[in-house]
């Protein structure tokens, strides 16, 4: 490992991407964000030409034009072949001599541990988990929603809320004060009045996820539906944990499971308690946490995994991103 080592980390969301450049000592020389990183909507070139903007931002005030290693951690890269796919337009973008791509749940992962060892469930907009161990083993899942057998994330717990506010204000379902706290939120007298507003887009339909917040607290309050809601996301986030755990033999060890994203992230109560027993009967050693670091820390940390560089290297990284 020389010493003009320098890692490329960037962790690239659905919304936003964050890109920094460290040295093999854990310094950061450069940091720059930009926007979503969305192939399956624009496509893969059109992606990466957007990335390039934010990359060459960094690669600019860093001054460099290149690095020793990328290590890139990009949503939508859920299956092997689309990393593959992923790592090779970054190659052909020769930002770095050699390149690693991921899914950007291990990003947040990596960031939480203090060695590549643990499992991380991700809950934001949607559901995901990975787990890692020091050898190079992975657990994972495609992460595609139902048709992969996933449930959970803002969008189905939402949509889930709807779906039984509907049905108790025309009589189809049990009651619930989801009918009168959800339209609310967006100033409306009825569920149909925000159906109907979704439907012809008054109300955009990103908007949907707002309404996550509203089910939490509707629950909080006592209200037996929200709360089957609420405990069914448990259920998912646990699930996908212990599935983790046991394909990489990590039961039997105390081991971390980081819990992230924006669902996770924001210590709903009654779900992190509603996950925290669930796992103490499953998987009894797990060590639940809520990670809030920036997942881009995850991405550089594992580039100084791959370099070779040493624990005072990734505490001073830490340092850094927890100032």
């Amino acid at each position: 490992m020389g010493l003009t080592t320098r890692v490329l980390a960037i962790d690239a969301g659905n919304s936003k991407t964050d890109v920094a450049i460290v040295t093999a000592d854990g310094d950061v020389l450069a940091t720059a964000r930009g926007g979503g990183f969305r192939p399956p909507a624009v496509g893969v070139d059109a992606a990466m030409d957007a990335l390039a903007e934010t990359v060459a931002q960094t690669l600019g005030t860093a001054g460099l034009t290149s690095v020793t290693h990328v290590s890139a951690c990009l949503a939508n890269a859920d299956f092997p072949i689309e990393e593959e796919r992923l790592a090779a337009a970054l190659r052909a973008r020769a930002w770095g001599t050699t390149v690693t791509v991921r899914n950007d749940t291990f990003a947040i992962l990596r960031a939480g541990v203090t060695e590549p060892r643990g499992v991380a469930v991700v809950c934001g907009a949607g559901i995901n988990c990975v787990g890692m161990r020091p050898d190079g083993r992975t657990a994972r899942f495609p992460a595609l929603g139902r048709v992969s057998g996933d449930w959970g994330g803002g969008w189905d717990l939402s949509e889930e809320a709807l779906w039984h506010a509907s049905r108790a204000e025309d009589g189809r379902g049990a009651p619930t004060a989801l009918c009168h706290t959800l339209p609310a939120h967006f100033g409306l007298p009825s569920v149909y009045a925000l159906v109907e507003a979704l439907h012809l887009e008054h109300i955009p339909m990103l908007r949907r996820h707002e309404l996550a917040p509203v089910l939490f607290a509707t629950a909080a309050g006592g209200d037996a539906i929200a709360g089957t809601i609420v405990e069914r996301q448990a259920e998912e986030v646990v699930a996908m944990a212990v599935v983790a755990l046991t394909r990489l033999d990590l039961l039997s060890e105390q081991t971390p499971v980081l819990l992230g994203g924006g669902v996770l992230a924001a210590r709903h109560a009654q779900l992190n308690n509603h996950i925290e027993h669930m796992l103490a009967e499953r998987a009894p050693k797990a060590v639940p946490r809520v990670v809030t670091a920036s997942p881009v820390l995850g991405a550089a940390l594992l580039g100084l995994d791959h370099v070779g560089a040493g624990k005072a290297a990734q505490e001073r990284l830490r340092r850094h991103y927890n100032a």
